[in-house]
This record gives structure tokens, C-alpha cells and sequence, in this order.
């Protein structure tokens, strides 16, 4: 059996490439391009790590090289977070925007096919895909694995020592308009959404999938729970667990 967290300390597969979109040592992008000269989907990946500094983009690695070899191009987000200068919101939100729209911007130079843009979070890089995809039009879908993608509720229980207060600078009451703008739960998302969670999740409960899912679904919004079971935190982001094969499927089906 595969320790849960095995996958932090695994040396990921190199990029092929690193591009700067800021002039701030955590403003990068890890690309990763399929064999072939095609216009390639293109998978926008946002790492989690309750978007705290001490928790960097080198995990998500091992799903974008996967992602890579099923013919998907892969960026892997490097973004300000809490404990960097301007990092918390907005400015976290602002460099994941400031990405997608390099991304964008050079569609033609990388391969990429823009109309195939899919917004990838883990954790509380859920969160932040699933906002990307609220404001960015040219998200096509959103995945979110595991993700915080209640802050409300994330808020109410204290998450990871009360990592929604340190991101948006305060409490509910303190900072309603972050909390208002922030919370994916808040926002009206026109792309398909798909909500990945594993049954014996320890870091984000499910609950948080769960209540986003009912609320969005009575909201009209295109958005599929799955539920995965016997599946940790991490199962959903490790291509050697078995909870892989149904994120790979996902994969494939929402970048057609």
C-alpha cells in the first residue's frame, strides 16, 4: 500500500519548459507538452496546500506528466501565497488570472488549443480553479480534487488551523467582501464542473464537495459529484493509486 502523502516527497518528472508571467520569484509556470505539433487541451494546473507559502507547486508534477502522456499539455501554477509578499487574497487570485492570460496570449507559440482550457485545483488549489473558471470565459471546465471549495463552511471548522482566515485576512464579519468574492460557493460559474472527493479524506472533509455540489446543482450550474471511494487526500493526485483511473477518465472527457 502507498503511504497518503508518499506523493510530497517523490521527485516529480521534469518540465519541458519554465516561463515567467510576473516579475516575482513565485510567479512561473512548469509546462509540459505532448509529443506531436497538434493544437493540443490544455490542462491549467493550481496546486493546493491551504494556500500557505510552505507549500509549492513540485507534487503536482507527477499529475501533469500524467496528464502529458494522455496527449493533454500541462501548466502547473506557481502563484504568491501566504507568507509571500502580496500573497493572500487578492493577490494569490490576481497571479493565477495574470497566468491564464499569458496562457492565453501564447496559445499559438506552446500548441495549445484555447477552446480547450481546463482549470485543475487540488485542495485549495480547488478554490482557486474553480473562481478561475467564474471569471475567465475561456475556461471551458473545472476539476476540483479534494478542494476547499467551501469557505464558509472551511471557515466554521477551522480548517488546517484556520488557513481561510490567514488567506483572506480575517474572519466573516471582519472581511464580508473576501469572503463574498473568494468563495466559489458565492460565485456563478457557466463551465462544467466536476467535483472529485475521496470518501476517507482526513485533511478536507467531503462535506465540503458535498454541500457545494447541492447548492450548485439547485443553482442551475453544470456540476457532477464524485464521490471516490476508500480515497485520501492525495489518492487524487498520485497516477499510482487506484482512485487514478477515475480522475484520468474525468480528464479525458472534460478537455474532448
Amino acid at each position: 500500500m502507498i503511504p497518503a502523502e508518499d506523493i510530497l516527497s517523490l521527485p516529480a518528472p521534469k518540465a519541458d519548459a519554465r516561463m515567467t508571467y510576473g516579475s516575482d520569484e513565485n510567479q512561473f509556470i512548469d509546462l509540459r507538452f505532448p509529443e506531436g505539433q497538434d493544437m493540443h487541451a490544455l490542462a491549467i494546473v493550481i496546486h493546493g496546500g491551504y494556500w500557505r507559502a510552505r507549500y509549492g507547486l513540485e507534487y503536482a508534477g507527477h499529475l501533469c506528466a500524467a496528464l502529458t502522456s494522455m496527449g493533454i499539455a500541462s501548466a502547473s501554477l506557481e502563484y504568491r501565497r501566504v507568507g509571500n509578499a502580496g500573497g493572500g487574497w487578492p493577490g494569490t487570485f490576481a497571479d493565477v488570472r495574470a497566468a491564464f492570460q499569458f496562457l492565453t496570449q501564447n496559445a499559438g507559440r506552446y500548441h495549445f488549443d484555447p477552446k480547450r482550457a481546463s482549470a485543475i485545483g487540488h485542495s485549495a488549489g480547488g478554490q482557486l480553479a474553480l473562481c478561475l473558471a467564474a471569471h475567465e470565459s475561456g475556461i471551458a471546465s473545472a476539476i476540483s480534487l479534494a478542494g476547499v471549495i467551501d469557505l464558509q463552511q472551511a471557515y466554521e471548522l477551522h480548517l488546517s488551523n484556520d488557513a481561510v482566515v490567514e488567506f483572506l485576512g480575517g474572519t466573516p464579519i471582519e472581511v464580508k467582501d473576501h469572503y463574498r468574492e473568494a468563495d466559489p460557493m458565492a460565485l456563478k460559474i457557466k463551465a462544467r464542473q466536476w467535483i472529485l472527493h475521496g470518501t476517507i479524506d482526513a485533511d478536507v472533509p467531503l462535506s465540503l464537495s458535498r454541500s457545494y455540489a447541492v447548492a450548485k446543482t439547485k443553482a442551475k450550474e453544470n456540476v457532477k459529484l464524485v464521490e471516490m471511494n476508500d480515497a485520501t487526500h492525495f489518492d487524487l493526485v498520485d497516477p499510482r493509486s487506484a482512485a487514478w483511473k477515475e480522475v484520468q477518465r474525468v480528464a479525458a472527457y472534460a478537455m474532448q
